[in-house]
């Protein structure tokens, strides 16, 4: 299950139960170095298999109970969970220096970029398109690859994912005088820029926040795209500074927080996040996955519920971000077959199913598992989640296979909402620091 933040995934805190275990399992792991394919093997007539994956506790519970009913169904294997709690991308990439990483891990848009590059993972195209593999290049929905195919070779396997869309508070909505849901004007085709900056003025008339500004590149991409606009070209070039499109996206955010119809997140009161305002009512709006549904379930006074970005095109619904994670091999695994048998099934509709049922927090990355989506339709437009999933993007390699790059943006960005800037000041400083930085990339610097 896909939790933000990462370039937005929310920081997986791990409970002291949890915590208290972690010695124990990763001393299981760690005889030849860090508990990777150095020492994976045989033992007993079973083949070892050894996983990793970021996660909180309620994730890494799942996580476990996957685990142990795959080792039932599959006797002659024994997979192991070995989590990683803290600095995820650093001791995977040290791992696999040393020779010592997992057979199977989960992997982000910028690591994964960094591991097709070194070499260091498996190419999964032959496996999946084997008769037998129940996950197949067309079983996921195409828009979910992001950094994690090069050319028609495919290097991680979108886990699930996490549509990007917005929360509303209805009730908050509804006593600022908000006659019609945003939901509502969504079914119409009318959920249009203005009519969210309508909203948003009633909200601000009414002493409340509209809509909580994040920091990330889901935000700021999902709103130019909501415009028809463009981020980088075909030749991997940053062109959001000068794209008409995405150039009118930035205008329309650079003005609604100056009118205060937006907050944005880093001037909110120091211990105040966006999902805490909205949970005490004096939010309307803010932006996230499903992952805020396990929360939001629990403050049974919050009435919720969700729609896409609105668009300024005239179309119903344009792309939007989507929070992507991956399950790769490594490359030096001994049981290549054994290993993908695990992902095969972690990631078939099955597998999903098991994972993100009962109210889980992301959205399946296949088709055939979209109930878990609509159990108990919560939220009442749960749809959205999927509507969203079948035209949104991952973080394009564009930007995700430059290291550094999202941060170069993303202060660029701060520097404006924090210090009053100019928003024309600070595009062509963005796209000049943006392409500087690509440049350096591709030249080796």
């Amino acid at each position: 299950m896909i939790s933000m933040k990462w370039n937005a995934r929310v920081p997986f805190v791990m409970g002291a139960a949890v915590l208290a275990m972690l010695p124990l399992l990763q001393a299981c792991g760690t005889d030849s170095g860090a508990g990777g394919t150095a020492d994976s093997g045989s033992s007993g007539g079973k083949v070892k298999i050894k996983w990793s994956t970021w996660g909180n506790p309620g994730e890494l519970g799942r996580f476990q109970e996957f685990t142990k009913d795959y080792n039932a169904k599959h006797p002659n294997v024994e997979v192991e969970l070995i989590p990683i709690p803290a600095d995820y991308d650093q001791k995977i990439l040290t791992q696999l220096s040393g020779g010592a990483a997992p057979d199977v891990f989960y992997a982000g848009d910028a690591a994964i970029v960094k591991m097709i590059e070194n070499g260091t993972i498996a190419d999964l195209s032959t496996y999946m398109k084997d008769a037998n593999s129940k996950i197949k290049p067309d079983s996921f929905f195409p828009g979910l690859w992001g950094a994690a195919k090069k050319g028609d070779q495919i290097y991680g396997v979108p886990v699930d994912c996490n549509p990007l869309i917005l929360w509303y508070n209805k009730k908050l909505l509804q006593e600022s005088g908000v006659s019609v849901l945003p939901a509502d004007l969504h079914e119409k085709g009318e959920w249009t820029w203005a009519a969210f900056q309508g909203v948003l003025e009633k909200l601000r008339a009414a002493g409340k926040h509209g809509f909580v500004l994040d920091n990330s590149w889901t935000n700021y991409y999902s709103f130019a795209s909501s415009n028809g606009g463009k981020v980088y070209n075909e030749q991997g070039e940053f062109v959001a500074d000068k794209d008409p499109k995405t150039v009118e996206a930035f205008k329309f955010l650079y003005d609604n927080v100056k009118q205060k119809n937006m907050t944005f997140a880093g001037t909110l009161p120091k211990g105040q996040g966006g999902d805490a305002m909205f949970m005490s009512n004096q939010v309307g709006f803010v932006t996230a996955g499903r992952w805020y549904l396990p929360i939001f379930k629990q403050n049974k006074d919050l009435q919720f519920d969700i729609v896409p970005y609105p668009t300024n095109t005239g179309k119903k619904i344009e792309p939007a971000a989507i929070a992507a994670a991956y399950m790769v091999m490594n490359k030096s695994t001994k049981h290549p077959k054994e290993a993908f048998d695990f992902i095969n099934e972690f990631n078939a509709k099955e597998g999903q199913t098991f994972r993100l049922q009962g109210g889980g927090n992301a959205v399946p990355s296949v088709e055939g598992a979209d109930a878990v989506v609509m159990e108990g339709n919560v939220p009442e437009h749960a749809k959205f989640f999927l509507d969203t999933r079948a035209v949104g993007y991952a973080l394009m390699p564009a930007e995700a296979g430059v290291p550094g790059l999202s941060k170069v943006i993303t202060d660029e960005m701060e520097t404006l909402w924090l210090k009053d800037g100019k928003l024309d000041e600070t595009l062509k400083s963005l796209g000049t620091k943006a392409n500087q930085k690509i440049q350096e990339y591709k030249s080796g610097k």
